[in-house]
């Protein structure tokens, strides 16, 4: 049994970190370019996106601090862990993000990996850093659905 959700992916890596510490205020989908042990590691699930960041140079995407695993049976000579990456997007995407990146306190960064299909697809997200007493807000929210739930499960009974 795979390990699907309702629109087709199946999910490899999530950086649930960045959630906490970034306001998420645009996602974008993009493909990677791999080599061919980087997508077996990918699938076998040894990614971790925690400080992984977008670089634009040239008129192109990067992801960098992104670390792929070296494949188990794959060549000695397999490509560095954490080696930079071209994501695919089109050149409206990559003005637009590289364009409002620019603006202070705005970054990409990886949200998720994941298989469309027979691809290699890595959710991207345009953030601002939240501040500490937007942290302690979020979390005092969750708390307070989480109490609110437990309150509605109890009156179920």
């Amino acid at each position: 049994m795979t390990n699907k959700s309702s629109d087709g992916r199946r999910p490899m890596a999530a950086n649930r970190k960045a959630l906490h510490d970034y306001l998420v205020l645009e996602r974008f989908e993009a493909g990677i370019a791999l080599t061919g042990t980087e997508v077996k590691s990918c699938r076998a699930g040894r990614v971790q996106l925690r400080e992984g960041f977008v670089d634009f140079r040239n008129g192109e995407a990067w992801l960098v601090g992104v670390h792929i695993s070296a494949y188990s049976h794959g060549p000695r000579d397999s490509p560095p862990p954490e080696r930079e990456r071209k994501l695919l997007l089109s050149r409206r995407e990559i003005d637009r993000l590289a364009g409002r990146a620019i603006v202070k306190g705005l970054t990409v960064v990886p949200l998720a990996m994941y298989a469309k299909g027979d691809r290699i697809k890595v959710e991207i997200a345009l953030v601002q850093g939240k501040k500490l007493f937007d942290k302690r807000e979020a979390e005092r929210r969750k708390e307070l659905d989480r109490e609110a739930a437990r309150a509605m499960a109890g009156e179920r009974e």
